[in-house]
């Protein structure tokens, strides 16, 4: 998937804003080595730069790291896949927004999260849970192309690989889209380019997620807190 970053700044800034509170549950000290896993167009990376920490940022996409290094220069961003990457050295924390559920492979995501952090280090994320977008998905009529766990599936890989579950809530986030009547097909073309859209689509979806002149999506979002043993 090649992603648009100016686009994702300029109609999805919601990603990142809804977020910012899970700054807040990782309480980033100064000083402190934290992985961003997923950053993005980096700017909950340079939230977290800004208490002090030394923070690395990693991202998949080209597009988003290039977008990221232009608008943060002073946060080291870096082109990597969290399955494959390979840790310079041990993190305190790893922080993860709105990226894991793009991992369709959870336990080698969550490997390499461990590997990341040194013993006592923290993980602290959220993403895509069970029923997120299930709207969405059944009406354009395609198998659900990301993963989204429930807490007790996550809490098992979790477990499988050295971490203490320590809190998980699973909670909806209904989500209101910029453009009016064309932000749902904005949404789609965002996040599923390749998709097939039917024509009516809207149709399909207006009695559940069109209200007060918008399109909202149907987030329901995971947010974990763990520790590696």
């Amino acid at each position: 998937m090649i992603w648009d970053p100016h686009l994702y700044d300029a109609k999805h800034s919601y990603v990142a804003r809804e977020a910012a509170d899970l700054i807040d549950v990782l309480q980033p000290k100064p000083g402190e080595r934290i992985l961003d896993a997923g950053s993005g167009t980096g700017n909950l990376t340079a939230l977290i730069a800004a208490t002090g920490a030394l923070v690395h940022g990693i991202d998949k996409s080209p597009e988003m790291v290039a977008r990221a290094r232009e608008r943060h220069p002073e946060v080291h961003f870096e082109e990597a896949d969290i399955v494959t990457f390979d840790p310079p050295h041990e993190f305190e924390a790893v922080f993860s927004n709105a990226a894991l559920h793009w991992v369709t492979s959870p336990d080698a995501a969550v490997q390499t999260i461990a590997k990341s952090l040194r013993r006592g280090g923290r993980l602290v994320a959220e993403f895509g849970g069970k029923g997120n977008c299930a709207a969405v998905i059944e009406a354009i009529g395609i198998p659900c192309p990301w993963y989204f766990p429930t807490i007790g599936e996550y809490g098992g890989v979790l477990e499988r690989h050295g971490f203490e579950l320590r809190q998980a809530s699973l909670f909806d986030r209904p989500t209101r889209l910029e453009d009016g009547a064309a932000g749902l097909r904005g949404w789609i073309r965002m996040f599923g380019p390749d998709w097939e859209i039917p024509d009516d689509i809207e149709d399909r979806l207006r009695s559940r997620l069109w209200r007060e002149g918008s399109w909202w999506i149907d987030y329901r979002r995971l947010r974990i807190q763990a520790v590696r043993l």
